[in-house]
């Protein structure tokens, strides 16, 4: 193991390594307590690509300006920490589709549909949403 570690240490500083280290606990215990806390507040028919998406609608343009710059920020940053999850302890894939909804381009609907179809991701929530009492979300069936 000191081996490993001082391979390592030649080409990472140690500095390097404890703030990645901290970071991952900072990611995997956030992801602990903000993931379900997100997801068990969708409601059910959020990723049914029947249903539109109404957002701020009816705010200031100036206001809804501000909120949808604020809300892509933190959809990259909750990309950003998905991806690393993928690699570092956390709920990766959550994490990822979390931050795909909060941003805005074209095609995310289709994304989004995508992803949360995916039996194990969808099971996971709908499990995460019944421990909760929520209902399951539904998704539109294949055309």
């Amino acid at each position: 193991m000191d081996g490993l570690l001082s391979a390592v240490q030649q080409y990472v500083s140690t500095e390097t390594l404890v703030t990645l280290t901290a970071l991952s606990i900072v990611f995997f215990v956030g992801s602990l307590i903000a993931i379900p806390f997100i997801l068990v507040r969708l409601p059910a028919d959020f990723f049914d690509t029947r249903v539109p998406r109404l957002w701020m609608e009816n705010h200031h343009p100036v206001l809804r300006l501000i909120g949808h710059i604020a809300k892509n920020v933190i959809g990259v940053i909750f990309l950003f920490a998905g991806f690393l999850m993928l690699f570092l302890p956390g709920q990766g894939i959550l994490t990822m589709l979390i931050g795909v909804t909060m941003l805005d381009f074209p095609g995310k609907r289709k994304l989004e549909a995508k992803m949360i179809g995916q039996p194990a991701v969808l099971s996971a929530i709908n499990n995460m949403r019944q421990k909760f009492g929520t209902p399951p979300l539904t998704i539109a069936p294949d055309p």
